[in-house]
């Protein structure tokens, strides 16, 4: 079935102990809302038995489908597979570990259809986990994206999330961009981006498998994002201009030292600091200005980003 209301998916690691009640809560409140829907449950390299599990929920409802990577590539990966595969017209992503609640499905569906929202993201307004290493870095994490880009939502980490399914078949995610996705939805040209409060849960069984390298790495792609929001398909604008002005100020300060070498010849060029900074700035431009060529040429003919090892993948074609 091509035209489902609604596509779930779910990137996990280590998750066996919590996939049986997510799918349970998942298809519970499907059927009360009279949704069609398929759930894709993408093993990001569990070393546990959660694609033994998996594959047991896909034969007990065959809604439930699974992609099985063969490594580890983290959660960006797994949504962007999981956004190829989906063919509901909204899309929603919840973390397996049952902080995220299934009863949001409805609210944030509802957001995209009736309301005509591209994109909401859930806000975690109440927190079970307010320590000190994830609160504060969250928050100084969400001032800074919010600063940045222009779209104010209070929790851009959230994993709750629900997307128009142009949107998610338009994106590209990799790397540690998942949390950037509003992000790149806007400058993908989807504007209308919303927000609502969800619940959060404790967590009820295994731990976390996120650290405060997650912060780092935030930062890094933020600006990598913003960089390639603006300039991604004219990389000669940003590297180009600021190349010619560094090669405009070095030009403008050796022709300064000539004039004053050929009409006064009080000095020897070579001994004034300001000549080295002089062909300093000459150098930096010109390379600035070659890296932006050499840009340009690698960005129209740019290979596919995503290229992920699946071993094995599970769909049921009769649906």
């Amino acid at each position: 079935m091509n035209n489902l209301d609604i596509s779930v998916i779910v990137p996990l690691k280590n998750e066996e102990e919590s996939l049986p009640e997510l799918a349970a809560w998942i298809a519970r409140v499907m059927e009360e809302n009279n949704y069609t829907y398929d759930v894709w449950m993408v093993d990001d390299g569990s070393t546990d038995r959660s694609w033994e599990v998996i594959r047991y929920l896909s034969q007990q409802n065959s809604c439930i489908k699974g992609i099985k990577f063969q490594r580890n590539y983290g959660k960006s990966a797994a949504l962007n597979e999981g956004f190829r595969k989906a063919q509901g017209n909204v899309i929603i992503t919840m973390d397996a570990d049952l902080q995220d609640s299934p009863d949001e499905i409805p609210g944030l569906y509802n957001m995209i259809v009736q309301d005509g929202y591209d994109l909401v993201s859930g806000w975690k307004k109440v927190r079970y986990d307010n320590t000190l290493t994830k609160n504060i870095p969250s928050k100084l994490f969400n001032w800074a994206t919010v600063k940045m880009s222009g779209i104010k939502l209070h929790d851009f980490n959230c994993g709750l999330k629900s997307y128009r399914k142009k949107v998610v078949k338009t994106i590209e995610v990799y790397g540690e961009m998942h949390r950037y996705i509003p992000v790149l939805a806007k400058w993908s040209g989807f504007r209308k981006i919303g927000e609502k409060v969800v619940e959060h849960r404790k967590r009820k069984y295994g731990t976390t498998k996120f650290g405060l390298e997650r912060f780092v790495n935030g930062f890094l792609d933020l600006a990598s994002i913003m960089f390639v929001g603006k300039f991604g398909k004219r990389p000669m604008h940003f590297f180009g201009a600021l190349g010619t002005l560094f090669f405009l100020v070095g030009f403008l300060i050796s022709l300064y030292l000539s004039f004053a070498k050929i009409f006064y010849q009080q000095y020897n060029m070579a001994d004034r600091p300001i000549f080295f900074l002089a062909l300093l700035l000459l150098i930096i431009g010109s390379q600035l200005f070659l890296t932006g060529f050499l840009a340009e040429m690698v960005a129209r003919n740019a290979p596919e980003r995503n290229a992920y090892l699946i071993e094995e993948t599970l769909e049921n074609k009769d649906q």
